[in-house]
């Protein structure tokens, strides 16, 4: 397994586990904790994150596959989807929920379609499904393990700590990705210096 898909993996177990620690403990959150909270008002939050991540992804998708900045718009997007868990400890309405569940809709439209051109751009041939299985299994535990945990801190500890603990596990998960950009610069690099000597070869050969 090649280190670009290995980064990706870890990064998105960061992510994507850190958010498993929310998941069962959101609805409850909404509809103890915020003025205008019902079981009504968590299942349109959950709505308006789909529809939003929805809306960007597809268009900013055919974005990135004509360019080469894919690694910069998954970081920023990871970053903008790490806020959120930030914005819910401040959240005292229903309406800061929705604000926050399209910053995160935003962020993961940026995020999504970036990670799968990487993934698919550098998966290991042969190996195609292997890493696919190894990322989902993965991925699943780490989701099906922190639900419990998440639920276990936000009833003994508090929801803002299970909170902060999500933001930090999210961050975690983007600054992961600088290791990959400095190794994409690294190549770039000694791809320019390999051109620039056959360009010179080259012209000392003709002359």
């Amino acid at each position: 397994m090649n280190k670009t898909i290995k980064l990706l993996m870890i990064s998105d177990i960061f992510v994507l586990t850190g958010f498993g620690l929310i998941a069962p403990i959101l609805a409850i959150f909404i509809k103890e904790n915020l003025v205008g909270g019902t079981i009504f008002s968590a299942g349109l939050a959950t709505t308006i994150f789909v529809i939003t991540k929805s809306m960007v992804q597809l268009p900013f998708s055919k974005y990135v596959d004509k360019h080469d900045d894919k690694l910069k718009w998954l970081i920023i997007g990871l970053f903008i989807t790490s806020t959120v868990p930030f914005l819910y400890i401040f959240a005292t309405n229903i309406k800061m929920i929705y604000i926050a569940q399209i910053i995160y809709g935003v962020g993961s439209g940026l995020a999504f379609p970036t990670w799968l051109g990487l993934w698919s751009r550098n998966l290991d041939k042969k190996q195609e499904s292997f890493e696919w299985s190894l990322y989902s299994t993965l991925v699943g535990l780490g989701t099906a393990v922190t639900a419990a945990i998440g639920g276990a801190i936000a009833q003994f500890i508090g929801f803002n700590t299970t909170f902060i603990i999500v933001g930090i596990l999210s961050i975690i998960g983007s600054l992961i990705l600088f290791k990959l950009k400095v190794k994409d610069d690294k190549k770039k690099v000694k791809l320019i210096h390999y051109l620039q000597k056959k360009y010179i070869s080259r012209n000392e050969d003709n002359s």
